[in-house]
């Protein structure tokens, strides 16, 4: 069975999500005949009105389906998204990009994984800086970061999940036309707010998945390698966090605090401390201290 194209009602006919010109939904139709393509990665995309969590979903789809690697799922609005440690947050609908894609890195041995988010964050930075013209930059490990007025801002965050034994699903969540009076915070972001010149999510989201395409493929040609598949140095490039002092908060209510001045091979944020040891971090919270 075919998804129904997320701009029609149950009978076939346009329905009120139009009621928002600003906001106008997304065309199933027009997606797949822009990113599926012979030799592709994209192999199946489906949009839905609306849902939880597309991370959610498509775990659980990949764990009752045979599901090919490059599907995707895209929400016009998530209820009860995720972020790390099963943080939740909300966006009014069609205000953003909610969408999973389901990985199968066969090649790649899984202790390189964990540069999943990490290279999503690259490719999202990437093709939002060509098609909205707004400089994206990373905060370990999962964080968008936009620039509004002289603050910067979270825009967006990565959450990626294991999904059987050969499989993870990569979730991305963007604001892009969210208001000053839509932020959930006020150190929130969009895109709009930063100044993008395009706010259409239809090349948003066509250019965020032909960027994931690329460094994916390079990613996995290179078995995985950061440093060969040059994805190391541009995230390095891209970053946020090196360069700062930042403060850890470690799982076992523990934190750390040093000036960020790496990502090891491993995708580990390497921390050099007081004690004048570098210590490298693989999981927890980041606080940026100053700026760069």
């Amino acid at each position: 069975m075919t998804p129904r194209d997320a701009s029609e009602s149950p009978n076939g006919s346009p329905d009120n999500r139009w009621s928002d010109l600003g906001r106008p939904p997304l065309s199933t139709t027009a997606l797949r005949r822009g990113l599926i393509r012979e030799g592709g990665l994209w192999r199946r995309v489906d949009v839905v009105q609306r849902t939880g969590s597309t991370n959610t979903d498509l775990v659980a789809r990949a764990a009752r389906e045979d599901l090919a690697e490059g599907t995707v799922l895209v929400a016009e609005e998530q209820t009860a998204a995720r972020g790390r440690l099963d943080r939740q947050w909300s966006a009014p609908p069609r205000s953003g990009l909610f969408f999973s894609v389901l990985l199968r890195p066969a090649e790649v041995p899984v202790r390189r994984w964990g540069w999943l988010p990490l290279l999503t964050g690259v490719a999202v930075a990437t093709g939002l800086s060509r098609v909205a013209g707004v400089d994206t930059a990373l905060k370990w490990p999962n964080d968008l970061l936009v620039t509004v007025g002289d603050e910067e801002r979270k825009a967006g965050g990565i959450l990626a999940e294991r999904a059987g034994d050969d499989g993870i699903v990569v979730g991305v969540g963007v604001n892009v036309s969210l208001r000053a009076d839509e932020l959930p915070v006020p150190r929130a972001g969009s895109l709009a707010l930063a100044g993008a010149v395009n706010t259409d999510r239809d090349p948003l989201l066509r250019g965020v998945l032909r960027s994931l395409e690329d460094w994916y493929g390079r990613w996995r040609e290179a078995g995985g390698d950061p440093a060969v598949s040059g994805l190391q140095e541009t995230y390095a490039a891209g970053s946020a966090t090196l360069g700062r002092m930042v403060r850890a908060e470690l799982p076992g209510d523990r934190s750390l605090v040093g000036e960020a001045v790496a990502v090891d091979g491993d995708g580990r944020l390497v921390l050099a401390t007081g004690a004048g040891v570098q210590e490298p971090v693989g999981a927890g919270d980041i606080v940026h201290l100053r700026p760069a």
